[in-house]
Parts: C-alpha cells; sequence; structure tokens
C-alpha cells in the first residue's frame, strides 16, 4: 500500500495497487473505498462550476459524485493516463446529462437539449474568434446542422427556466405589488412590423434564391452592404442598388407604402 499522502491528483498509485488486488477480496472493497473518499473533493470543484444555473446546488454536488465514483470504478491505471484527465470529463458529463433530463421546465425534444449544450459552447468559441457574436448561419456551419436547427435550439433555450405568472415585476414606477401578470395586454410596439412580415412573406417566397439571400444577409444576419459585397465579390454600390430595387419592388407589391425595410 501507498504510505504518501494520496489526493485525485496523483491517485495513480493507488489505482496500481487495486489493480493488484483480488476484486473479491475485502482488501480490494476497503481500497476501493479509500481512494473514493480521495477523489470526492473533486466532484465538490465540478459541482461549483455550474453552480447559479437554477439547479441546487446539493442536486449538482450529488450528480458530481456519481461521476467521480463511476470514473473510479471505469478508469484503467494501464492505459497511461492521469485519472484526473479521465475523472474530470466523467463527471462534468453527468452534471450536464442531469441538466439535460431534470430540469427543463418545459417538454423539450432531446436533440433539441444535447444541441443546446453544442451550440453555447460553439457560441463562446466562435466569439472569440471572430470579436463578435455568430450569427446563426454560422453556428449551422461550425456545426454541421441546418439552420433551423439553430434556431429551434435558440428558441428551445428559454424552456430551460421559466417564472411564474405572481413573481412580482421589475421596474414598476415603485409599485411592489405589480406582478408579471399585470404587464400583460399593453399594445406592442412591434405590432406593425409584425403585420409587415406576414403581408411580405408570400412576395419572399417568389423571389430568385438570389435575391432571398440577399436579404437574408441583410436583414436576418445584419451583414453591412460592406461584407455582403465582399461575399459576392462586388462593389458596394452595386450591393446599394440591388437592396434598392428589391425594396421597392416589394413596396410595390403592397398594400402599405411604409413596410419597416431600409436599405
Amino acid at each position: 500500500m501507498p504510505t504518501t499522502a494520496a489526493t485525485y491528483e496523483n491517485a495513480e498509485p493507488l489505482f496500481v495497487h487495486l489493480a493488484l488486488t483480488d476484486p473479491r477480496s475485502p482488501e480490494h472493497a476497503a481500497l476501493r473505498d479509500q481512494i473514493i473518499e480521495i477523489c470526492l473533493p473533486l466532484a465538490g470543484n465540478i459541482a461549483r462550476k455550474y453552480a447559479g444555473r437554477g439547479e441546487v446546488f446539493d442536486d449538482l454536488l450529488q450528480t458530481a459524485r456519481l461521476g467521480v465514483v463511476m470514473a473510479v470504478d471505469r478508469y484503467d491505471v494501464r492505459t497511461g493516463s492521469p485519472f484526473l484527465g479521465f475523472a474530470v470529463p466523467t463527471a462534468m458529463g453527468e452534471v450536464r446529462r442531469h441538466f439535460r433530463d431534470h430540469i427543463w421546465p418545459l417538454h423539450v425534444p432531446r436533440r433539441e437539449k444535447e444541441l443546446q449544450g453544442k451550440v453555447r459552447a460553439t457560441t463562446d468559441e466562435l466569439t472569440r474568434r471572430l470579436h463578435r457574436s455568430p450569427t446563426a448561419q454560422e453556428l449551422a456551419t461550425e456545426l454541421d446542422v441546418p439552420v433551423t436547427d439553430i434556431a429551434r435550439t435558440l428558441v428551445a433555450a428559454n424552456a430551460f427556466q421559466t417564472r411564474s405568472l405572481d413573481t412580482p415585476a421589475r421596474e414598476t414606477d415603485g409599485d411592489p405589488s405589480m406582478t408579471i401578470a399585470d404587464t400583460f395586454g399593453d399594445e406592442d410596439p412591434r405590432f406593425q412590423m409584425a403585420e409587415d412580415t406576414i403581408t411580405v412573406a408570400p412576395l419572399l417566397a417568389q423571389l430568385s434564391p438570389e435575391d432571398q439571400q440577399l436579404l437574408i444577409w441583410r436583414f436576418y444576419d445584419t451583414l453591412t452592404q460592406g461584407e455582403i459585397a465582399e461575399r459576392l465579390g462586388v462593389s458596394q454600390m452595386s450591393v446599394s442598388r440591388k437592396l434598392t430595387r428589391l425594396l421597392g419592388e416589394l413596396r410595390a407589391q403592397t398594400t402599405d407604402d411604409h413596410l419597416a425595410l431600409t436599405v
């Protein structure tokens, strides 16, 4: 039995000794319990990483501890890999699975739950790489999934946490009795935009794929005319003329001459 004080960061000698004992012997069971006791503090570090995301910390801790025990039982010291490098992703995987399966207040398909984690991580990575927030299309390209899947996943993320309608409303001009339900029913300042969208949608469907892509870049991905011009290999003035023509044609085909679209 190794005599030096062991921690989860240098537990490999204990695993070597465990591998040399008879799995049916009391010594093997006692040594396994000792290793688990030494490695359990790792669960606390992992649980704290996920704290503040809508789940009770004790539940996160218990889940992370389960992951650590699983790592102890599955780790093969003969691979030569450090235990910590195996235990951390194992325990973190259990915590992420707990989030995916247990704490979504509204029903969300499993695919959207799994993709949501990838979208969050990819968004962080692309933001660092691009020095701006990525578009839905860029996320779809990076993850090799349809852009519609990205849209559904972003919507599904809103189901991660819910609030009661009886929750006190914020910014209520000092009225502490006003709830979220009391704030419903006001006139939507974007109603005109929604009406314009319903009006123009059938007209957009009749445009050529090239014209549709141009409008998507400008109004959905919010690219500048210069950025669109760079993608198309044309001048910024050419893009401006195309957009002006398209918007003019759309306005001419509607009864409302003030669609909320600007070049």
